[in-house]
């Protein structure tokens, strides 16, 4: 059990020591609240994951926790749970903060706070009026509309049911429904009344033109000058979602252009974009697009990339450093619908399949960018290192990974070596522990090696695996031993001494700087001298090693 963007856990201590627990109590009720609620394990150490031994838990402190809270947060919904033991026998029990949908949730004193992964962060002034248009827009898709079901296409009604019944992401039992119950089950109509969704996934043009905003895209196609060549518009509102995304893959042949490299006697072909990339992507643009702006999802192709931009930025708690691992929904009742039809991945997983799809072709990860008004994400067509493409095929076909493990080798592979630290931030982690859980498994099977420790551990494929998979991956310098890079820097100098570090570094331009530098620094004073000052300082062999010349 850990902490994550909808738990917590509290000491004891916490509700015994005064005001000071209680206040710090009431900003996590009030941060949860404003996100999307959870639960604050009161009596749960955050360092063990456990209660103390032999903890007793009172009634009246309950009871006590509770109306402390109610008092000291406003516009938040908050419930305790009984009593509850714990596997050790040691008691504490449940606060459950309900999202404040509709209004902001304060401390009594006026502070606004905001659940941000694990941490409590304060609403800063500049994104008071992103959070106050997020509670408008939470429940965008529920505003009820002038239509009734009668008003529907009764066509469409069906399609729509009979699309849930033979998906094989949908539960038996609403299957099973009838189809009003299944409109009813995914929220796209209320009592005999069309919804905003309901509106958008089974209304007729003239319907979805009267809601405020219905999707609209542009396709845009440019040429090497950045000069428009070819263009097209869905602003008729002639399609819902589906039948538009599958309009808009129908139509985007540039899309579909293809890279050919000799595999053998046959020819192996990859993709500028994955269809599964080009489909996550687009459909991340439907769904957590701002449906309180009117404004055009906008595709815009290059001949070296694709840009895709929605209306609206990143939620409230997701940035573009942490998308691999914040869950944070939009529009969670269209991400429903898109899901059980298997359209897109399950919540929260698109970018993962993502990134592993580019690692795995030897492509750059996507390049997200957020402002107030605009998120928009450029995927680079260009593989980055095409002779390590037989080595990633191996793997495939002869290794069972997890997403995270093809995600990781995938990025390895690319770099030829990469330092934890680089990892670490490729893959959105923000301590070591984390890591292990994405490189351990590589290190068992032997597809990976590591040399070093702590920050300055680097892996780098198993020279090994590089054998077996029979790819030409061409010999360099960057994954040289230690031991060997001092005997390379030792010869350099011999025939170059008096040289700076930037010289040095010129003369060995596959030796990665980092290890050129380190290594450097830690043979002063014991193989090499160095003279002159810090921004100019030269470097030759000691005394000693002059003599052995």
């Amino acid at each position: 059990m850990t902490e994550k963007q909808t738990k917590e856990f509290k000491s004891i201590r916490k509700i015994r020591s005064g005001d000071k627990g209680f206040k710090d109590l009431s900003v996590t009720c009030v941060a949860l609240a404003n996100a999307q609620g959870g639960t604050i394990y009161v009596g749960i150490e955050d360092e063990t994951k456990d209660p103390l031994p032999n903890q007793i838990v009172e009634d009246e402190e309950i009871n006590d926790t509770i109306s402390r809270l109610r008092s000291l947060c406003f516009n938040v919904s908050i419930a305790a749970s009984e009593r509850l033991i714990h596997q050790n026998g040691a008691q504490y029990f449940e606060v459950y903060v309900a999202p404040s949908l509709k209004s902001i949730a304060t401390t009594s004193d006026g502070k606004i706070y905001m659940r941000v992964g694990d941490k409590c962060e304060p609403v800063r002034n500049e994104d008071l009026q992103r959070l106050s248009i997020e509670k408008g827009a939470y429940q965008w898709e529920l505003l009820l509309t002038r239509n009734k079901l009668e008003d529907i296409p009764n066509e469409n009604v069906a399609r729509f049911a009979n699309d849930i019944r033979h998906s094989d992401r949908v539960k038996s039992h609403v299957k099973q429904m009838s189809d009003i119950e299944i409109l009813e089950h995914y929220n796209l109509m209320d009592n005999g009344t069309m919804t905003n969704l309901g509106v958008l996934w089974l209304g007729t043009a003239k319907q979805r033109g009267r809601i405020s905003f219905p999707i609209s895209v542009q396709y845009i196609v440019y040429d090497q000058l950045e000069h428009k060549v070819r263009k097209i518009e869905w602003h008729d509102n002639q399609y819902n979602p589906k039948e538009l995304l599958l309009e808009i893959e129908k139509e985007a042949i540039e899309l579909e252009y293809s890279y050919e490299f000799p595999d053998g006697l046959f020819r192996k072909t990859i993709r500028h974009y994955h269809p599964k990339v080009i489909r996550e992507l687009l459909l991340n643009a439907f769904a957590h697009k701002s449906f309180t702006i009117s404004s055009d999802i906008m595709i815009c192709v290059y001949p070296d990339r694709l840009e895709i931009s929605n209306p609206g930025g990143l939620p409230l708690g997701v940035t573009v450093d942490n998308l691999l691992h914040q869950r944070h929904r939009r529009n969670p009742y269209l991400i429903a619908i898109m899901s059980d039809l298997g359209l897109m991945e399950g919540e929260g997983s698109g970018y993962d399949l993502i990134y592993e799809l580019n690692s795995m072709e030897g492509k750059h990860p996507p390049i997200p960018e957020s402002s107030f008004n605009e998120f928009k994400v450029t995927q680079y067509s260009e593989i980055q290192n095409t002779d390590i493409l037989p080595l990633l095929d191996y793997t495939l076909k002869n290794y069972e990974l997890t997403q995270k493990g093809y995600i990781t080798f995938g990025a390895i592979a690319n770099e030829t070596k990469m330092l934890a630290t680089k990892l670490s931030a490729y893959l959105q982690l923000s301590n070591e522990e984390r890591l292990r859980s994405y490189i351990d498994p590589l290190l068992n099977l032997g597809l990976i090696n590591k040399r070093g420790t702590g920050k300055g551990t680097t892996y780098f494929i198993n020279p090994k695996l590089i054998a077996n998979s029979k790819a030409n991956v061409k010999t360099t310098l960057k994954n040289i031993e230690p031991y060997a890079l001092k005997a390379l820097i030792i010869e350099d100098l011999k025939m170059h001494p008096q040289s700076l570090m930037s010289e040095i570094a010129g003369r060995l331009p596959d030796v990665e700087k980092t290890d050129l530098r380190n290594t450097v620094y830690k043979m002063v004073g014991k193989e090499l001298a160095a003279t002159g000052g810090r921004t100019y300082r030269r470097y030759e062999l000691s005394d000693g090693r002059k003599e052995k010349k």
